[in-house]
């Protein structure tokens, strides 16, 4: 039997072609875990993961690597997901138990945890821990660790937590929160997960041989068309659900051209079961699935001013009676991650490094590169709101909506707009530049969002 001239005929898929159709949801939610948790554990992030992943291991690593140009690796009781990256990113910092974004003192003990687990036996007690790297610390110039200087212990506590959460130390005895109280008194016994602690740290290159954070990006040359094609398609699938919106100004042009076609979004809504919603400015990864850890809209009140901020913002930008809005070319993009470098790169300690030749092999790239992208024209300028209306707009959210915010936002407005806008701009919503924030398409799309507030319920009173 021949089909005939316009029948249908059953789609061609690149990836999970040997997936049934009936697991495909249970392989599609794999996949997410793994993107979203690139360390999978026996109990990080549940039980009920690594038996997922293990399910599907053969076809995760064929997919992942040819799609996102990614390594799954699975050892024992660990699955660890090597990525590739293409640019840094400040917006999601590792954090606390309690919130609390890491600095360079919690980054720095959490990496001397590992060096000294990596030297350890089988059980390590919290105390030995501490001194060893307290040992390890006070010979790094601005470091140190004084475990009786609070300070300095609760960052050292915050990064045994982290290793904690992810199965990396396991509490065989003690309390750890008794030791945290008091070092003297209290004391913890871990059982160390010596397979987790080898996955866990993967650098791309020697770290003694690396002199800028730059070198650990993903910056592979190509000769030939095809491979310069296919790794321009694994860049624009990486971007997509590594970042919450992709605008094509803000990526290469061959990556641009990927985005723009219908293969990116029939891949990617086949590997995660998310849709792709493609716009004239760019993309943006709807997530149905709870696929990232934060949202956008979400619940909370600095999400709801958030929200109501990008509607005011909107109606600034587009409104016909008002006065014009002063637009302005946005950041070079090459700048802000030049600037990132160069935060990160301050904190090296350049004593330790270990020059292989005279040769330069992670040498930034300069403003005269031919791959910096050049400063944008005016068709790219975009619409300046300034500090003082987010301030005006900020303060008639918390009048109109007032019993919606709690009065410590009341207290501090400023806060609420702080936080709100930061929020906006991880999610590709606004950008920060001096004296306010350049407005991005995306907010355009909450122009005409309406709120309400829900009426609180009645409480019966006792007498």
């Amino acid at each position: 039997m021949t089909a005939e001239p316009g029948a249908l005929r059953p789609a061609v898929h690149r990836f999970a072609v040997d997936v049934p159709e009936l697991e495909l949801a249970d392989y599609q939610r794999a996949v997410r875990l793994v993107l979203r948790h690139p360390l999978i554990t026996a109990t990080w992030p549940d039980e009920r993961t690594l038996p997922r992943v293990r399910r599907f291991a053969a076809t995760l690593r064929r997919d992942l690597a040819e799609a996102f140009g990614y390594r799954l690796e699975l050892h024992g009781a660990t699955a660890r997901l090597v990525r590739a990256k293409d640019q840094l990113d400040g917006t999601q910092p590792a954090v606390s138990r309690t919130g609390r974004p890491f600095d360079r003192q919690r980054y720095a003990y959490l990496a001397l945890c590992l060096a000294v687990l990596g030297r350890a036996g089988i059980q390590i007690t919290l105390s030995e821990l501490a001194d060893s790297v307290a040992g390890d610390a006070n010979r790094i110039t601005g470091l140190g660790l004084d475990p009786d200087h609070g300070p300095d212990r609760r960052a050292f506590v915050d990064a045994v937590g982290w290793l904690e959460e992810r199965g990396v130390l396991r509490l065989a005895d003690g309390s750890s929160a008794a030791w945290a109280s008091d070092p003297g008194a209290g004391e913890a016994l871990y059982d160390v997960a010596r397979d987790v602690v080898f996955a866990l740290f993967r650098p791309t290159r020697v770290v003694q041989h690396v002199d800028s954070v730059a070198a650990l990006l993903d910056r592979a040359m190509t000769t030939s068309g095809n491979a310069e094609r296919r790794q321009a398609a694994q860049t624009a699938r990486r971007t997509v659900v590594e970042s919450p919106v992709v605008y094509h100004a803000d990526v290469d042009p061959m990556v641009a051209n990927h985005l723009r076609g219908s293969a990116l979004a029939t891949d990617v809504a086949r590997l995660t079961g998310l849709r792709v919603e493609r716009r004239a400015e760019g993309v943006l990864l709807v997530d149905t699935a709870g696929f990232t850890g934060e949202r956008f809209p979400g619940t909370g009140s600095v999400a709801q001013a958030a929200v109501l901020l990008a509607v005011e913002m909107a109606d600034r930008v587009v409104d016909p009676d008002g006065r014009r809005v002063k637009r302005l070319a946005p950041p070079d993009g090459y700048g802000r991650q030049q600037a990132l470098v160069g935060q990160i790169d301050a904190g090296l300690p350049t004593s330790t490094l270990v020059r292989l030749d005279d040769t330069d092999l992670t040498e930034p790239w300069t403003a005269g590169d031919e791959n910096c992208p050049d400063e944008a024209d005016g068709a790219g300028r975009l619409p300046f709101v300034t500090d003082s209306f987010l301030r005006t707009a900020v303060g008639e959210i918390l009048a109109r909506y007032g019993t919606a915010f709690g009065a410590q936002w009341h207290a501090d407005p400023d806060r609420l707009r702080a936080e709100a806008v930061a929020l906006l701009e991880r999610f590709g919503a606004v950008t920060v530049v001096p004296g306010g924030v350049l407005v991005r398409p995306l907010v355009g799309r909450y122009r005409h969002t309406v709120a309400a507030v829900k009426p609180r319920a009645a409480t019966e009173t006792l007498f």
